[in-house]
């Protein structure tokens, strides 16, 4: 069979990381609206994704590990299976279940879903370390490269997220919770067909890592793994479940108009994401990222949420404006954070031991995640948005703080004796 170049085997990548990415930001809204709808609680929603992303932790450290072994093509296919196989466990869901049974099986369905979307990711993040073309004669235009790549990935990725929301909020008025995750599944399907033309090794290391690998022992790996954990928990403490809710509760809007604006807000957020490099290239800066754009773009986005709070609790203006106008900016500042991050943790790593040092990372990204969903469900029962958007100001805050650490990576020292920001 013709070898597939390093183009084809990122297209191929990228396009069943965009269909897995749609199908799972779908079934977040599902289970989000189908479950409010039902009666359930902000809590008790926000307990339903505990094991989504408990699960995302240890998968990806562990997933990390597997994709080094046994090659990343593995790892790619066994989280798109599993999402399919989630997604079907959900068909049987009725209304007339008791509780406990329907806040269980979904606990469990979540589980798997949340074991493959970080498989899945850690795979295809992984995968453009080792398919993006080396150019070792000049070390800054193979750094530039990759991080366009990247943002091109991620951007899209969050997009197609966006999108997501809004086909689930769709699906859901359209054709109700159970055929909505069928035609998802069936969707999904058809995306794991083209990751077969993928070569078998993609990504596996030359000698095997024993378990001690795990865990990252680069300072930069840490300390930026440490800063994505406190920027994530600041998107999900308000994100999740308490945004969806307070829309749909407090404002007075529809699910399909919740979704369309979450789904309009992630869009936005990806292309912004995915226009990263063009846009630092606008602003002056055509070398890729360093440390002090991690702590520049932290910063900025410390003040969002905090000065949202303020307009909330002092009742200035429109609170509906005040939410729609803040998320906004706080979605592009948050996107080049992201897209920066995106990078420099490959910038730290190499293409040998890319998924072991990714899977780690996303790791950290997981734990996050945990923290802010739970967070976002108790504290909007405590104090409303208001108090998620104070836990997102003082995580954020964490996030500049711990990120002040960071070392410059390797190649980019390589590249010029100057520091690149």
């Amino acid at each position: 069979m013709r070898t597939l170049s390093p183009l084809q085997q990122y297209a191929i990548i990228t396009a069943n990381n965009w269909s897995f990415t749609v199908t799972d930001g779908a079934l977040r809204m599902l289970v989000v609206f189908h479950f409010l709808q039902l009666g359930y609680t902000t809590l008790e929603i926000a307990f339903l994704f505990i094991f989504y992303e408990f699960f995302g932790i240890l998968t990806n450290l562990y997933g990390g590990w597997l994709g080094a072994r046994f090659g990343l093509k593995l790892t790619l296919w066994i989280g798109t299976l599993l999402q399919i196989g989630a997604l079907l466990l959900l068909v049987p869901v009725a209304d007339t279940w008791p509780k406990a049974l329907s806040v269980g099986w979904v606990m469990v369905a979540q589980a798997i879903s949340g074991i493959a979307k970080d498989l899945e990711k850690m795979s295809a993040k992984s995968a453009i370390r080792v398919v993006v073309p080396e150019t070792p004669e000049d070390q800054a235009r193979g750094e530039q490269q990759l991080f366009r790549w990247v943002a091109i990935l991620t951007g899209a990725k969050n997009g197609l997220k966006g999108l997501g929301f809004f086909v689930g909020g769709l699906l859901l008025y359209a054709v109700g919770f159970n055929r909505a995750v069928i035609v998802m599944a069936a969707w999904l399907a058809l995306a794991f067909l083209v990751t077969l033309l993928l070569p078998r090794d993609i990504g596996r290391m030359k000698s095997k890592p024993a378990f001690k690998a795990l865990f990252s022992k680069s300072e930069g790996i840490n300390v930026l793994s440490l800063a994505r954990f406190f920027l994530f928990g600041a998107r999900d403490v308000w994100f999740v479940v308490a945004l969806p809710v307070f829309l749909q509760t407090t404002l007075g809007w529809r699910f399909w108009e919740v979704g369309g604006f979450m789904g309009l807000w992630v869009i936005g957020y990806g292309v912004v994401q995915g226009s990263a490099p063009s846009l630092r290239r606008a602003w002056g800066q055509t070398r890729p990222p360093g440390p002090s754009a991690v702590q520049f773009w932290a910063a900025l986005l410390t003040a969002i949420p905090a000065l949202m709070a303020i307009t909330l609790w002092r009742e200035v203006g429109n609170p509906a404006l005040t939410v729609v106008v803040g998320l906004a900016v706080f979605g592009v500042v948050f996107a080049m954070n992201s897209s920066i991050h995106s990078y420099m943790v490959l910038a730290y790593t190499d293409a040998d031991a890319v998924s072991l040092n990714v899977g780690f990372y996303y790791m950290a990204n997981a734990a996050g995640r945990l923290v802010g969903t739970l967070l976002s469900g108790g504290l909007f029962l405590v104090g409303g948005i208001q108090a998620c958007l104070w836990a997102s100001a003082l995580m954020v805050g964490l996030a500049a703080l711990v990120s002040l650490r960071l070392p410059q990576p390797p190649r980019q020292a390589q590249a010029s004796p100057l520091a690149i920001g």
